[in-house]
């Protein structure tokens, strides 16, 4: 298993930085192209939608990291955004969206903490708390009865980010672990009875987090992740009960399985050719081959599976891999 002493964030986009710099750049200018024009006026960026949208402002900014393609402009306009949703809704997600946003913006001198309160970190840790559920993980909403692993997997990176401690982290240590189903995966919440592959790639994060990762775990978890590989698209599916592979649980499986130390038993050839394969030549990725239409989110996750590529092949093959980008 990976030890990193870097938060989980900084190591991802790390280790994203370092994967996308060994492709040349005429093949990532569409996509860095295509993440700039879904910035607004008003300095978010659009999902599917015409309107700017907190959650998808969190992953055009960034992919836009990961490209290394910062503007001043950019951020500033990004940072506007973020500071006129400061009173905006209380879902966890659209929460954790402004918090990694204001982050990474913090990279480029755009600090949207100067004004806080001495004890911002401590007011936000207690509101952090609003979230717990009786189960002990967190759900998306203040009060909900049955925590989500997703959302008690943003919780943890949120602590991370603002530098605190949950109370209690062994009862999120035992939620997790019942979330475990006997095929070796994770549900989401505890009603559903089948695992899927980006609920196990949370829990292990979540798992290796507070160091509570043993290895009948990681073995099991592991397995269950392969299986959801599907080696005729080259990408992985989300569950066993759908067909197709798309971009989110290719990349949750890729980056999970790197960090568990199993990357040697990934095909990432054929991962590079199934990112390509999502990619359109005028900028931007679609979620999977039956999709029509691309966004800030997918294109992240395409890029980061080429990163990862980029890094498990050998050097001298990676600007001729691929060489039928796009559709």
């Amino acid at each position: 298993m990976v030890q990193e002493s870097l938060p989980y964030l900084t190591a991802l986009t790390v280790a994203l930085v370092e994967g996308l710099e060994r492709w040349p750049r005429e093949l990532l200018e569409p996509h860095r192209r295509f993440l700039l024009a879904q910035q607004q006026p008003d300095g978010g960026f659009r999902g599917r939608s015409e309107n700017s949208d907190l959650y998808y402002t969190s992953f055009g900014l960034r992919a836009l990291a990961v490209l290394q393609a910062w503007d001043t402009n950019v951020a500033q306009h990004a940072a506007a955004y973020l500071r006129s949703r400061l009173a905006g809704t209380a879902q966890l997600i659209d929460f954790f969206a402004w918090l990694s946003s204001a982050a990474l913006l913090q990279w480029c001198g755009c600090d949207l903490w100067a004004d806080a309160p001495p004890d911002w970190q401590s007011r936000l840790a207690t509101l952090l708390e609003r979230f717990r559920t009786p189960d002990g993980g967190y759900g998306r909403l203040p009060g909900a009865t049955h925590g989500s692993t997703y959302v008690s997997f943003l919780v943890s990176l949120t602590a991370q980010l603002l530098d605190i401690h949950l109370p209690e982290a062994e009862r999120l240590i035992k939620f997790v672990h019942a979330r475990r189903g006997t095929d070796g995966g994770f549900v989401d919440v505890a009603a559903q009875k089948r695992s899927s592959t980006n609920p196990t790639a949370a829990a292990l994060a979540i798992l290796q987090l507070y160091d509570a990762l043993d290895s009948a775990t990681m073995n099991s978890a592991g397995q269950f992740l392969l299986r959801m590989y599907a080696p005729e698209e080259g990408g992985w599916r989300a569950h066993d009960r759908i067909p197709l592979a798309d971009l989110l649980s290719t990349f949750t499986a890729a980056w999970t399985l790197t960090r568990l130390g199993w990357a040697e038993r990934l095909a990432w050839d054929r991962l590079g050719h199934y990112a390509w394969s999502c990619a359109l030549p005028a900028g931007g990725f679609l979620a999977g081959c039956w999709d029509n239409q691309p966004d800030v989110e997918y294109t992240f996750y395409g890029l980061g599976v080429l990163a990862l590529t980029a890094v498990h092949l050998p050097q001298s093959s990676i600007p001729y891999r691929f060489p039928d980008v796009g559709k």
